[in-house]
């Protein structure tokens, strides 16, 4: 059929995502973003546009492949903030050790080159970290501790998230990865239990 396209634009967009995912936007040239996918620069530019606009369709796919893991785990525990936090760390570490995917995260990749992107880039890049942040947020939401501690651990999650991200991108083996998650899920349980009205009390 005239003017149909004879490739499949998820797959392209699928391919696009791993190059961008383990060669950061700067060095994700369109030759080889072309190469990876099939496709010369024409059919690019008219599938997606332009390489920005390429660039913000792989962090949308990204984050709906991943983000809806996230989700799910976070929201698995309702009551038990601990045991969430716990399951979003047991996603992670799954993504991490699957050989199929590229080291490291999409989004902590694209954050270390914010100051080089183009500006809704940066923001599209803040924004997906804004968001998993709210995820963790509103599993934290049945604690009974300060909402400022809860919006603190909230950020401290996913800080430890994109240092996770960044540790197996330089080779740092599954066994110390997961020794920091221990350490981060004891300092989310100690911190709750420390700032609990109960605990908080004079006796």
């Amino acid at each position: 059929m005239s003017g149909r396209k004879q490739f499949d634009v998820g797959t392209a967009l699928d391919q696009a995502m791993r190059v961008f995912w383990q060669r950061g936007y700067a060095d994700a040239s369109l030759d080889v973003l072309g190469s990876a996918t099939g496709l010369g620069r024409g059919s690019l530019y008219g599938a997606f546009g332009n390489k920005d606009r390429l660039f913000r369709q792989c962090l949308d796919r990204y984050a709906a492949i991943y983000g809806a893991r996230y989700e799910q785990a976070l929201a698995a525990h309702p009551g038990d903030p601990v045991r969430a936090v716990e399951a979003f760390f047991d996603v992670i570490l799954a993504r991490i050790a699957d050989p199929e995917t590229p080291t490291g995260c999409l989004i902590a990749q694209s954050a270390t080159q914010s100051p080089t992107l183009q500006e809704e880039n940066g923001a599209k890049v803040r924004g997906l970290l804004d968001l998993q942040r709210r995820r963790v947020r509103e599993a934290l939401a049945g604690a009974s501790a300060d909402p400022r501690v809860l919006d603190e651990l909230a950020t401290y999650v996913v800080a430890v998230n994109q240092s996770l991200a960044v540790l197996s991108r330089a080779g740092a083996p599954d066994a110390e990865l997961r020794s920091v998650v221990r350490l981060a899920c004891a300092t989310v349980a100690d911190t709750l239990a420390r700032t609990a009205p109960e605990a908080a009390a004079p006796r």
